[in-house]
């Protein structure tokens, strides 16, 4: 019996040992990621941008790309961060991807494609209205105004189908904001405050990826035809995002 009892008492060590390199290390990696993400929804409270999307970034590094629902969650929350930061390249390129991942996977939540589409028909209006300020032509950002109208009018038409009202009611309000910012008059943009969203490429040190590749994308099929609000300016810098 003695034997026995200091057998297993040798065991323990090499149990923990066993644990820590195995489903251990992977509890203390997600614990590290649970700090980071802490950290970062206390950067959003305080509106400090800059510093949430460093830690949501931190926290994408550490999250198993098995969990692919959460890894998809955080690189959401890391892009509505960087727009809010003025990084809207880097929101604008991974929402781009992010979003057609969504669409080609029948398991994911509509919760997280709808909300990703949110957030990329805010990188779409906002790439527009620092494409529209950089002098480029009409037909270089007029698709992305229009993509971002397709997105929200879908947003919306969701939203009524399910019975939300004051979802519905904030995407209209987006829709006809994308409508306006078409409409408008340079002259009426130009004296505008600058959205935080675009402050990051404005002062010509940015190259902002999306308008390279958006000169050769083709166009939206649908015409805008809500007209409503056109005489209005663009909603504040902090919504739709």
């Amino acid at each position: 019996m003695r034997g026995a009892f200091l057998c297993a008492w040798l065991l323990i060590p090499a149990a923990v040992a066993a644990y820590h390199l195995g489903p251990g290390q992977e509890r203390l990696v997600l614990d590290e990621a649970a700090a980071h993400l802490r950290a970062a929804e206390t950067h959003v409270a305080s509106r400090e941008w800059s510093q949430a999307a460093v830690a949501f970034d931190a926290a994408l590094a550490l999250v198993p790309a098995d969990r692919a629902a959460e890894v998809r969650r955080l690189r959401i929350e890391r892009a509505k961060a960087q727009l809010k930061s003025g990084k809207l390249p880097e929101a604008y390129d991974d929402l781009t991807l992010l979003t057609e991942e969504l669409r080609a996977d029948s398991t994911a939540s509509p919760e997280l494609v709808a909300d990703a589409r949110q957030a990329l028909a805010s990188a779409q209006y906002y790439l527009t209205w620092l494409m529209r300020l950089e002098g480029e032509p009409r037909e270089a950002w007029e698709h992305e105004i229009e993509a971002a109208r397709q997105n929200y009018r879908l947003l919306a038409q969701q939203a009524e189908s399910m019975g939300d009202k004051p979802s519905e009611k904030s995407h209209r309000e987006d829709l006809e904001s994308a409508i306006r910012l078409a409409r408008m008059d340079l002259s009426e943009l130009q004296a505008l405050p600058l959205p935080s969203q675009c402050q990051g490429c404005c002062s010509g040190d940015c190259k902002c990826k999306g308008k390279s590749k958006g000169k050769n994308r083709k166009k939206g099929e649908n015409k805008a035809e809500d007209v409503r609000g056109a005489s209005s300016g663009p909603p504040p810098d902090d919504r739709g995002s």
